[in-house]
C-alpha cells in the first residue's frame, strides 16, 4: 500500500489509512502528512470517497465491514493498482514466483539515475528513492506484479517481464498447471513486449505459441536473447559478461550476492534497453545499487558476528538464499526463519526442511498466519521435526517469542558467524533485537 500511498498523495488525492501494528512504514506515512490510524474500526471510513484494502485483510474486519455496508466503492489493492498502470503508455511489469523486488529495484534504479522521470511500485524500499513508490511525469512506470490470487492480471501491461515460474500460493491456484496458465494470461496481456527467463521450463511453458508480440528470452545458455558468461562470485560482489545478440556488450559488476542476482540484473538490462537506455549507464547503475530493503540486507556487526535480513519466504527463495550465503566463507551460517501461513507452511513442509537444512544452524518462530486462521492445526513443531538440531519457539504471543529467538541467537552465536533472518512477515524485527543484544555483549 506504500507506494500507491506516495504516488497518490504526490498526485494530491487526500489520504487517510489504518494499520495494526507500529511499523517503519506506517511512520513514514505519517512523516508525508496522512493521517494514520492505529487499530481498525468501523469509524475510520468516515468521510471517504474510495475505499482500498489489502489482500491480507480478513471478511471478518470490522472496518472492511463497514466499508462494504457504506455504498463508496471499495477495491482490493492490486485492482486501484491497476487503475493507476492504465494512465501509462509504456508500463514495465516484473512478475515472477523469486526476485521481483530486487529486479523492479535494480530496473528502476537504472531509469532513475539515467534521469528519466518514472513512476514506480516496488514490493521493498530502494535506498535512491527514499521509499517503495515514486510518482513521475513520463509515459514509463515500472511495477511489480505479484501472481498471489491472480492479482497480476488486473494490470495493464505494456512490457511484461517474467524471472521464473514455481509452486506457490497452492492454496489458491491448486497446482503448478495452474499458475503456468496465470502467467501465459499475463503474457498474453502485455501489449507489446515480454521478457522472459529461456532457462526456465516453466516460464517457456508459459509464452510458448504466443504471437503479436516481441519475446525476448534472457539467461544462463547462449542460446538467449541476453545471458551471461564468465560469472565470480566473490562475497557480496558478483561480475559476468554480458551478451546480447551474441555479441559482449560489456563486464557488469553487481554489489549483490549470488548467481540469481545475475539472472536478475540480465531482465534488468533487457528491461532498461527496451526503453532506450544506453549500457554504459545500465552498468554504472547496477554497480551502484546495493539492495533492496529486506533483501540480504545487512542490519551490522557486532563481536564478529554479521546479522542480516532477507524476505525469502519460499523453499526455493530461501534456498537460493542459504546457498549463497554459505558460500561467503564465514564459520557458520544461522538461519533464523519465520513460518508465513498456515496453508503455505503445511503444503511445502518437506521442501521447506530441504532448504533450511542448508545454513548450518536453523532456528524457527511461530508460524505468521497473516491472512489466514489455523484451521489445519499445524505448528512450527511440525517443520522443526524434520530439520536436524533444528531449535524452534513456539509461544503464543508474538513479541515474546521474537524476544526468546533472540536471545537464544545472542548467546549461543560465535564470532565469524552470519546469522540470516528469513520470511516475509515481520522477522527484521527479530534480526534488529539479535543485533541489539549483540551489541550488548560485546560492545560495552
Amino acid at each position: 500500500m506504500y507506494p500507491l500511498a506516495q504516488i497518490l498523495h504526490t498526485k494530491g488525492y487526500f489520504l487517510t489509512g489504518s494499520d495494526n501494528n507500529e511499523t517503519e512504514t506506517l511512520q513514514a506515512v505519517r512523516d508525508m502528512g496522512i493521517p494514520v490510524y492505529l487499530g481498525q474500526r468501523a469509524e475510520n471510513i468516515e468521510g471517504a470517497d474510495l475505499i482500498v484494502h489489502t489482500a491480507a485483510i480478513m471478511s471478518d474486519n470490522p472496518e472492511l465491514i463497514a466499508a462494504k455496508a457504506s455504498g463508496v466503492p471499495v477495491l482490493e489493492r492490486s485492482q486501484l493498482l491497476g487503475i493507476i498502470t492504465e494512465e501509462f503508455s509504456n508500463a514495465i511489469c516484473v512478475s515472477g514466483t523469486h526476485g521481483k523486488t530486487t529486479t523492479t529495484s535494480m530496473l528502476t534504479q537504472i531509469l532513475v539515475e539515467y534521469g528519466l522521470d518514472i513512476s514506480a511500485v516496488i514490493g521493498g524500499k530502494l535506498p535512491l528513492i527514499h521509499g517503495s513508490g515514486i510518482a513521475g511525469k513520463s509515459d514509463i512506470m515500472v511495477c511489480e506484479a505479484c501472481e498471489f490470487q491472480d492479482h497480476f492480471l488486473n494490470l495493464s501491461v505494456d512490457t511484461a517481464v517474467i524471472l521464473n515460474v514455481d509452486e506457490d500460493h497452492l492454496d489458491y491456484f491448486k497446482n503448478l498447471d495452474n499458475i503456468i496458465k496465470s502467467f501465459r494470461k499475463f503474457c498474453e496481456n502485455a501489449k507489446k513486449t515480454v521478457i522472459i527467463n529461456g532457462n526456465d521450463e516453466n516460464s517457456m511453458k508459459a509464452v510458448n505459441g504466443i504471437t503479436g508480440k516481441k519475446i525476448i528470452t534472457f539467461g544462463f545458455n547462449k542460446e538467449n536473447d541476453y545471458y551471461a558468461d564468465n560469472i565470480t562470485l566473490n562475497g557480496l560482489v558478483t561480475e559476468f559478461d554480458a551478451y546480447c545478440g551474441g555479441e559482449c556488450i560489456g563486464r557488469v559488476t553487481l554489489n549483490v550476492a549470488g548467481k540469481h542476482n545475475v539472472l536478475n540484473a540480465l531482465a534488468a538490462i533487457a528491461a532498461a534497453e527496451s526503453v532506450d537506455v544506453p549500457f554504459g549507464a545500465i552498468k554504472k547503475a547496477l554497480f551502484d545499487f546495493r539492495g533492496a530493503g529486506r533483501r540480504f540486507e545487512k542490519y551490522g556487526e557486532a563481536g564478529g558476528i554479521t546479522v542480516v535480513d532477507d524476505y525469502a519466504h519460499h523453499p526455493a527463495e530461501i534456498a537460493v538464499t542459504l546457498n549463497a550465503a554459505v558460500k561467503l566463507g564465514y564459520n557458520k551460517v544461522w538461519a533464523v526463519h519465520q513460518p508465513f501461513t498456515f496453508s503455505r507452511t503445511a503444503l511445502l513442509l518437506d521442501d521447506f526442511a530441504k532448504a533450511l537444512s542448508i545454513a548450518d544452524r536453523v532456528v524457527l518462530t511461530s508460524i505468521m498466519g497473516g491472512r489466514e486462521k489455523n484451521t489445519i492445526d499445524i505448528h512450527t513443531k511440525a517443520l522443526a521435526d524434520k530439520i536436524n538440531s533444528c531449535v524452534y519457539f513456539d509461544e503464543e504471543e508474538h513479541d515474546a517469542n521474537f524476544e526468546l529467538v533472540a536471545q537464544y541467537v545472542a548467546e549461543h552465536a560465535e564470532k565469524g558467524d552470519l546469522i540470516v533472518t528469513l520470511g516475509c512477515g515481520d522477522v527484521n524485527k527479530a534480526a534488529r533485537r539479535i543485533l541489539k543484544l549483540l551489541e550488548n555483549k560485546y560492545n560495552k
